[in-house]
Parts: structure tokens; sequence; C-alpha cells
């Protein structure tokens, strides 16, 4: 086929799962489970819904300091009382991102990490960790041993911005951790990535969660690139910038031990093409999720044709912590659309605890207490039906293109709303058609895929159970004519 973007590829299925709120829905019915004691039928549901991987969010020591400043920002404002009216401090801990010790969280039952990840590996599913290189809790014990490790206060900064700063036990102020496009983290302190002590604290941790885990999600990764680093605390490390950049080094040793321990990045700004030529095997696919929720199917149509090269290895998502629910973000229909897309891409698909029910309370990661909201079933089923779909062969390490769509007659643009790729292997073809958009669209793929047999060509929509028959003397001549109606979507299996 003369279509753009061909791929051999390798695309898991990664599921977040908040650890403590998991650990307490586990506790309703095993009241003395703990994290290291969950029985293996739990890890197995997950790995029967088709997921490779499971990111265990937030398993390490939380910072008293974190909590005291979440509920005095709790009793401030709305956002805890929207996701979980008549909460209590008891519901409240300090942020997972503000990482007190690399020692799993006494809520937890202080688990041996090394007996979870075996029993994830019974299941047949990789362990995720976190990993948060850009700041440490405020009351971190590095903050005190080694303050050099931290970017220091600059007096004319600390004059403008007092807010930017914090005093550690010993009376130096030190910058708390900060994204430049927002205010500062309050409950962290800034590390050093310039510093060798810190980098050789942070190689020493990673060399640990070797044993622990199977990989790492990389909170905020970009910002341990050097010239985001030095453009935001240039001046305050003054001459100290290393030759060598912080991920190459320090991926590159821990892959040394674990060839096979998988690196995530969170990235945004467009640095995730550099993430992963430092050695990332996957980076947030941040400007497809805006798209998806924003924008139209031609713009989306021209990402992933630009993108193409590196898609296998994007991280696909229409919901995450950091986002509002996926139901309440694109709303159910375009949802749908959504997920099929996400989720028929090569890369790492990724899905967030709670999406497959549909939920819609978007839950600060403070709270360790979450509201009772009964599934969706038409959700739930839509996303048993899909996952149960894209586990198949094909759409896993099959050969992604994207397809070719002209118009069903003149005039009629609605064709420019469909979006269309095949996964070809050794087995029968597969073959998505999206139509993103709230309108109904048609079209005719110019050069749909077919099995080798001979004979009419059959395609069934497994999404929406529905079979079609072809002849192949008009997929020859004018290709595979395709209606759908508003966000609707067929996932084909082709056969003779």
């Amino acid at each position: 086929m003369n279509s753009p973007g061909a791929h051999q590829t390798v695309s898991p299925q990664l599921i977040e799962v908040n650890a403590r709120l998991w650990m307490n829905r586990v506790r309703k019915t095993l009241p003395q489970t703990n994290l290291d004691s969950i029985p293996d039928a739990q890890w197995k549901s997950l790995a029967e819904n088709g997921f490779d991987m499971v990111w265990l969010m937030g398993v390490w020591q939380r910072s008293p300091a974190a909590r005291r400043l979440a509920m005095e920002y709790a009793h401030r404002g709305n956002d805890f009382k929207q996701a979980l009216p008549g909460w209590t401090d008891a519901d409240i801990t300090g942020s997972p991102y503000a990482i007190f010790d690399y020692v799993p969280d006494s809520s937890l039952g202080s688990p041996d990490l090394a007996a979870v990840k075996a029993a994830v590996n019974r299941a047949g599913m990789r362990l995720i960790l976190d990993f948060v290189p850009n700041h440490v809790a405020v009351d971190n014990p590095w903050v005190v041993s080694n303050p050099d490790w931290f970017v220091p206060a600059l007096p004319t900064e600390l004059a403008h911005h007092p807010e930017w700063y914090f005093s550690n036990a010993n009376g130096l102020m030190l910058a708390h951790g900060r994204d430049p496009n927002y205010p500062p983290w309050t409950d962290t302190a800034q590390v050093n990535f310039y510093s060798p002590g810190l980098r050789e604290a942070f190689a020493a941790e990673l060399l640990k969660m070797t044993e622990l885990a199977d990989g790492v999600r990389c909170d905020m990764a970009m910002l341990g690139i050097n010239e985001i680093f030095d453009g935001v605390w240039g001046k305050h490390i003054k001459n100290t910038r290393p030759a060598p950049e912080f991920w190459p080094e320090i991926i590159s040793r821990v892959k040394l031990k674990r060839p096979d321990f998988v690196f995530i990045a969170e990235a945004y700004w467009g640095f995730e093409q550099k993430l992963i030529d430092f050695g990332f095997d996957f980076a947030y696919d941040m400007d497809s999720y805006k798209l998806l929720r924003y924008s139209d199917a031609g713009k989306i149509k021209a990402r992933l044709v630009e993108s193409a090269h590196v898609l296998p290895h994007l991280a696909h998502f229409i919901e995450n912590h950091d986002e509002q629910r996926a139901l309440t973000a694109f709303g159910r229909e375009r949802s749908k659309a959504a997920a099929v897309i996400i989720s028929t891409l090569p890369g790492l698909r990724f899905f967030h605890d709670g999406q497959l029910d549909g939920k819609q309370v978007k839950m600060p990661v403070q709270l360790v207490r979450e509201p009772d909201e009964a599934a969706d079933p038409e959700i739930r089923t839509f996303y048993e039906r899909l996952l149960k779909i894209n586990s198949a062969p094909v759409f896993r390490s099959g050969r992604w293109q994207m397809e070719r769509v002209s118009p069903a007659s003149k005039g009629d643009n609605s064709f420019e709303n469909l979006l269309a790729w095949s996964w070809i292997d050794d087995g029968d073809p597969g073959l998505v058609v999206v139509n993103y958009s709230g309108s109904p669209a048609r079209g005719w793929l110019t050069s749909p895929p077919q099995p080798c047999a001979e004979g009419r060509v059959l395609y069934q929509d497994e999404l929406n159970d529905r079979s079609y028959i072809r002849e192949r003397s008009e997929l020859n001549d004018r290709g595979l004519y395709v209606a759908l109606e508003a966000w609707g979507a067929h996932v084909f299996r082709i056969s003779a």
C-alpha cells in the first residue's frame, strides 16, 4: 500500500492505579490486607483486562510538612470539597510528589515491594513506580544533610518573590520546586541537577528500584534537561553546569544493570523526542491529548502523519491523575472515539484507574478517601470490548500505517473527519476507522487492507458486533466505503 507512516512495533498497555485509594477499596472486604499481601486474583483481574503494566502511583513515604500544607490549602479552597464532600483532616495526606524518602509509605502496611513486584509479575504484568527527579519534600532529610544538592536563593529574587523560597532547619534559604510557567510547589525543594552528589544519590535510588520494580514513571522529566534547567535556575547556580546531560547519564547506568527497565517520561513543551533520544522508552503524548480534546480530525491526522516515526515511543492517554476525567473533559461519545484512537495507535496505551468505569470525579492526589461513584454500565461494557479487541497480536505487534480516505461523492467533505489506519501481521489484518466529529461522515478508503486469500472479503466490526461482506473487485477498483455517525468508530478484523 502507498500509505504514510508504516512501522513495526510492540504496543503495551498500562493502567495507573492510586495505591492508597486502591488499598482502601481492597480493605473494605479484606481489612488486614497490605500492599504486599493483596491476593493474586486482584492483580490477575488487571491483567485479564489487557494490561501489561501497572503503575502504582504514590507508594513512597509521604512528607509530614507536605501534609500540613495540604490541610491548610484544603481549608482555604474548594477543590477538596468538590471531590469529596464532608472530607475530614484524616482524609488528607502529603502529595505523592513531595517525597520524604524512597521507602514504602506506612499507610500501605510498609510493604515489601519486591514481594509486590513478584505478585504483579506472576499475573503477567510489569510493575511501574514513581521517580520524582525535579524536587523532594521540603522536610526530606537531604535538605539538611546535603544542602548543596539544592538550588539556593538569590537575595534579589528572594526580595521580589519570597514565596518561591523556604528556610531549611539550619536557616539556609532554598528554592521550592517550580515549573517556570506556574507558581512553585511550596511543599517541595528544588534539586540542583548539576550537583554530582545529587546525581549519585538519584542513581543509587534508581539502582535500588531495579530490584523492586520493572520501571519508573518520571515526574516532569523535561525539567531535568540542561537547557530548561539552566533557563530557570542558571543564575542561581552560575558556572556549575556539567558537560553531560542528567538523563542519558542516569538512564545508561540503570540500563547497564537492567536493560529491560522501563523509563516513562512525563513530558511537555515538545521535548518528547529529546527525552526519547536520551534513553526514555516512552514519553507523554501531550500534543495528541490536546488535539483530541480541543481540535478536529484534520489536525489530528496531520499530527499522526508528521509524528509517525516517534509514535511507538509515545504514551497515548485521554485521562490521568493530572487531567480531568475523560467523560467530563470530552463528553460521553467523544471520549469513546478518543479512547478508540489512543488504544489502537502504536506506542504505550495509557489508562487511568476509574476511567474504565466512567468515573467523573477528579481526585486531588492528597486525598486518601474517594467518593462512592457507581460504575457507568455503558462505559464499562465499551472498555471491556475495546481492551479485549486491542489485545489481539495484530494490534500490538503488527505493522501500523495510516490509510487514505477520499470523498464519498462530489462536494461531500465529511470524509475529512474520518481517521483510518491498519495493522498487518502474518494473520488477518486489522483496520480502524473513526469519525472524529459531531456530524455523520462518509468516505472511501482507497487502498483498504485485504487478506491474501481469494474470494469475498469479510470485514468483522468487533467493536459494534457487525459484519460486512465486500467483493474483492470493488475493493480493488474503488476501495472500502465507510459511513459513520457522529463520533462513531469501526475496529475491523478482516478475513476471506
